[in-house]
């Protein structure tokens, strides 16, 4: 194997280590040492690719990043309606709390008491940026009301979000995680929605379930 092809195996086995041990540990009692043993590579080679704990968590939450957004984009451009996307992205995202272990060890990482200063920009700001635009294009193709503060209700559907994950996380292991998404968007959807369309409640709460997640972008 040339050697740039061995450097990026190393390094994407090095990534999952340390997510698998984020996501147990936490940051403050994850230890290199153990991430090097998990990842099977010398502590040499650890340090060849991130010169510290914090760069590797960066490195950890900067991939996180890029998954969440790869499958959110995968699953909009198939979406029907700015509606349909917002309700994909978020069964998406439950998808990936329940199967990819790089997801819940960035978030993880992110949302924890923080005990050091992010070099990446926090993946939530992203999540926000997405889910305004989507729910701005669901006001202007009449899905949802006119009068709707879009910036109220983005704030509103990921920080209720961030917490039904992180409570379902912690009290079932996510096991109730799409049960507790689709109890939130019925409570958070008829708030939104324009008058006349009660009914697409109940066809969009119908998408919430575990999706077939592409091969990792």
């Amino acid at each position: 194997m040339p050697q740039q092809e061995r450097a990026r195996a190393t390094r994407a086995a090095i990534l999952h280590a340390a997510a698998e041990v984020f996501d147990e540990r936490g940051y403050g009692s994850t230890s290199l040492d153990v991430v090097a043993d998990t990842a099977g590579v010398t502590k040499g080679a650890l340090y060849f690719h991130f010169p510290s704990k914090a760069a590797l968590a960066d490195a950890v939450i900067a991939e996180q990043h890029r998954l969440a957004r790869a499958y959110a984009d995968r699953v909009s451009a198939v979406a029907g309606s700015c509606a349909e996307a917002i309700v994909l992205s978020c069964a998406s995202l439950a998808t990936q709390l329940t199967r990819e272990v790089t997801i819940t060890a960035g978030i993880r990482l992110t949302t924890e008491v923080p005990d050091r200063a992010l070099t990446v920009a926090p993946p939530y700001l992203d999540w926000l940026d997405q889910m305004g635009r989507l729910i701005r294009g669901a006001v202007d193709e009449g899905a949802f009301r006119a009068d709707l503060d879009v910036d109220a209700a983005t704030h509103l559907l990921v920080g209720a979000y961030t917490g039904v994950q992180t409570l379902s996380g912690a009290t079932t292991g996510r096991a109730d995680v799409f049960e507790r998404l689709a109890q939130l968007l019925s409570v958070l959807l008829p708030w939104m929605a324009a008058p006349g369309s009660e009914s697409l409640t109940t066809s969009l709460v119908a998408l919430v379930r575990p999706t077939d997640l592409p091969s990792a972008p």
